[in-house]
């Protein structure tokens, strides 16, 4: 995806890409997934949104811009924790080159397996 379209477009456009991508693979996918909030055993509402969730698994921030500022980590982790996802992937398309620059994979160190 990123090969064919290239570095500095806007986030929504990487959005639409990747969501296109995952239906070609048939990868079952969430997005603008609304967090949930809880909060001392209450559900609180919340504007929390994940850009993507996929396969009920791997939380995906997305961004395009010139320096990754480490709040993004961070929200991507609390939507980690928030969703109980063990992991997560902050991509960002502006750069040269993505598999070297672009990506940072995050690990859910408070992850709790749910009985299936």
């Amino acid at each position: 995806m990123y090969k064919s379209i290239g570095p500095g477009l806007l986030e929504c456009v990487y959005h639409q890409c990747l969501k296109k991508e995952l239906e070609l693979r048939k990868i079952m996918y969430s997005s603008e997934l609304l967090v949930p909030l809880k909060y001392k055993g209450h559900e609180l509402e919340s504007k929390l949104r994940c850009d993507l969730f996929i396969e009920n698994t791997l939380v995906v921030k997305l961004k395009s811009v010139n320096e990754i500022n480490p709040i993004f980590e961070a929200q991507l982790l609390t939507y980690m924790n928030l969703l109980n996802a063990p992991i997560g992937l902050l991509i960002n398309f502006n750069v040269k080159n993505i598999c070297f620059e672009g990506q940072k994979t995050l690990v859910n160190e408070f992850y709790r397996k749910r009985d299936e």
